[in-house]
């Protein structure tokens, strides 16, 4: 049994959070040729749930591909996918700091979900879990959104915002995971890593 996993994420928030776990990893990211962000195109009618578990299968079947691609060494393949869900609508990263500050206008004064689903396969067996946590903001003005999006960090963050950074200062309640609002639900991640006898 390989003594770390595979990491195919680009997030430094998934790395820290399995650093913080103790567990021992190597990235596996998609080539340059790779349209990575072409896997988070969201269905017709298609409900926050079903499409972060739909992304992140997608995204562990690419992970699987490169590894044999590769031909590198046997080890679990860790993936995971973070959106944020007003009622159907699902709010994945921003375009631009308009379409952010959009998304925080919406947000603001509202409970959302924020849904993270995380996958390991180990050879041919595939582990799967969901993680869904409740986020309260405060109503926001408009001057307090626009200085949180000249900050740059609504940008690349599913929902337009990082849980672990200067919007805290307007969430009124979190129910559920703080690791999964994050990105990776530790407490999952653990399950699922025991289960594909990953030794943790």
């Amino acid at each position: 049994m390989a003594d770390f996993v595979y990491l195919a994420s680009q997030s430094p928030r998934r790395r820290q959070l399995l650093e913080q776990l103790g567990v021992r990893y190597e990235l596996l990211l998609p080539d340059a040729a790779e349209d990575a962000e072409a896997l988070e195109a969201v269905l017709k009618n298609e409900a926050p749930a079903a499409y972060v578990k739909r992304v992140t299968g997608l995204k562990l079947d690419a992970a699987v591909a490169r590894l044999k691609q590769r031909q590198l060494p046997p080890a679990p393949i860790l993936c995971s996918d973070t959106t944020v869900a007003l009622g159907r609508a699902i709010y994945g990263k921003p375009d631009d700091a308009s379409d952010a500050a959009r998304m925080l206008h919406e947000l603001a004064g509202h409970t959302h979900r924020v849904l993270t689903a995380v996958a390991v396969q180990q050879g041919l067996q595939r582990f799967e879990a969901l993680s869904t946590s409740r986020v309260r903001f405060d109503s926001m003005t408009t001057a307090q959104i626009q200085a949180y999006v000249a900050t740059g960090e609504p940008l690349g963050k599913a929902g337009a915002y990082a849980i672990q950074g200067r919007v805290a200062m307007h969430i009124a309640q979190i129910n559920g995971s703080y690791s999964g609002i994050m990105g990776l639900p530790l407490r999952e991640t653990a399950l699922l890593l025991r289960a594909a006898r990953f030794p943790i």
